[in-house]
């Protein structure tokens, strides 16, 4: 886990912080998804929160009533989570800390949601049991994850057309923690199965998403694979590179009166899953 610490509290989580904005409109749908979980006075824990606009739909949600912890290992986004949620006057509260040790407390939660925030694990069962010890008896726990590379293609298309460009280019392990980790919902059954949880529902979500073409360049330059060294990269090779990779988005841009937009469905999993309730 020393290796996603790292990265989260470096360059990655900056990165991710500089873009909350437009993240947070990409992925809004998701928030729904989320929210629908959780109930009114309800007790949430949102894994991997990140910048935080989930776990703040989860405390609107709960209202007044309820309790909302959002959890990540990455200071940055942490920070950035509490700055939102104190500016929106929602009392969510913000954990830096690795999920898969952290004691939350013995059945403390009545719901655990997560978006794209759990194929990070070291050790996905041990992470997954240590929830479950912190879920109350019949917990409801969704989860949205990634479907596999195959699936998504907007999602490596920068990775793609720069790696001719840049040999020194991160490659994805697919046994690896990260994006696509839990592509194989045989896979994911295991894991839960063998942390403990029990009715585990797994389906395909696919979410149209959409955000501003003005924004593209920004987004494959500060984020992924190519966002983590591009800025190491000197003069003229980093112009041509961000050219070239922004020409292969050219089959997502949709040119509409109001101004170009970049398209693309984002092919998921929703996870679902209950606590025992002995």
């Amino acid at each position: 886990m020393e290796a996603q610490t790292a990265l989260w509290n470096g360059r990655a989580g900056a990165a991710w912080v500089s873009a909350q904005a437009m993240l947070d409109e990409v992925f809004r749908p998701f928030e729904d998804l989320l929210a629908a979980a959780v109930r009114g006075g309800g007790r949430v824990l949102d894994v991997g929160c990140g910048a935080g606009s989930t776990t703040v739909a989860a405390a609107r949600k709960a209202g007044p009533g309820g309790r909302c912890v959002g959890v990540d290992i990455a200071a940055p986004m942490i920070a950035a989570a509490a700055d939102r949620a104190g500016r929106e006057g929602v009392p969510a509260v913000f954990v830096q800390a690795d999920a898969q040790e952290h004691d939350f407390g013995a059945a403390a939660f009545d719901t655990i949601i997560s978006r794209f925030g759990v194929m990070f694990f070291a050790d996905s069962v041990r992470a997954f049991t240590n929830l479950r010890r912190a879920a109350a008896p019949g917990a409801l726990l969704r989860a949205v994850t990634w479907r596999g590379v195959e699936e998504n293609p907007f999602m490596t298309t920068a990775e793609r057309a720069a790696a001719p460009l840049l040999p020194s280019l991160p490659r994805r392990r697919p046994d690896a923690p990260g994006q696509f980790a839990f592509a194989d919902p045989a896979k994911v059954r295991g894991i839960l199965r063998d942390a403990g949880w029990t009715a585990v529902d797994i389906r395909p979500l696919d979410v149209p998403c959409a955000f501003p073409e003005a924004s593209l360049v920004p987004y494959f330059t500060r984020l992924g694979p190519l966002g983590l060294v591009l800025g190491d990269v000197a003069e003229p090779a980093r112009t041509r590179i961000v050219e070239t990779v922004r020409a292969a988005f050219a089959p997502f841009v949709v040119d509409l009166p109001a101004g170009a937009e970049v398209r693309f469905t984002a092919a998921c999993w929703q996870v679902d899953a209950h606590a025992p309730t002995v």
